[in-house]
């Protein structure tokens, strides 16, 4: 499975933005999908996950309320909505996917896409 994402850039506070990340490779459907983030000087942290089949979703709670992850297993992509950001969002941004047992947990996806940067400035 290879992942590829995008739509991060500069924001300001309080506004949205919207990333994606498109997956190739034929397992793509049976896996549960997740973001992370990373800020410099701190590790990569769970922002969001998706079910396989998009009917769980799960949001770490310093994004609880303001970010909506998605899937479009048709489209094979990975979507994350957010709003209201804040400067404290600022961080590169990584999609992920595999046979995953807690979607929390960072440590248990095989895959991971390059990263695209999202700026929040106050």
């Amino acid at each position: 499975v290879q992942l590829q994402a995008y739509g991060g850039g500069s924001v300001q506070a309080g506004g949205s933005l919207g990333l994606t990340c498109v997956a190739s490779g034929r397992s793509f459907n049976y896996y549960a999908m997740a973001w992370f983030r990373q800020a410099p000087g701190k590790e990569r942290e769970f922002v969001g996950g998706v079910s396989w089949d998009g009917g769980t979703t799960s949001y770490a709670d310093s994004v609880k309320g303001r970010c909506t992850i998605s899937r479009n297993n048709a489209k094979t992509e990975l979507y994350l909505r957010m709003n209201s950001l804040k400067p404290e969002d600022t961080a590169v941004y990584y999609c992920a996917t595999g046979a995953v047992r807690y979607v929390e947990n960072r440590d248990d996806y095989q895959y991971w896409g390059q990263g695209t940067l999202v700026t929040v400035s106050s």
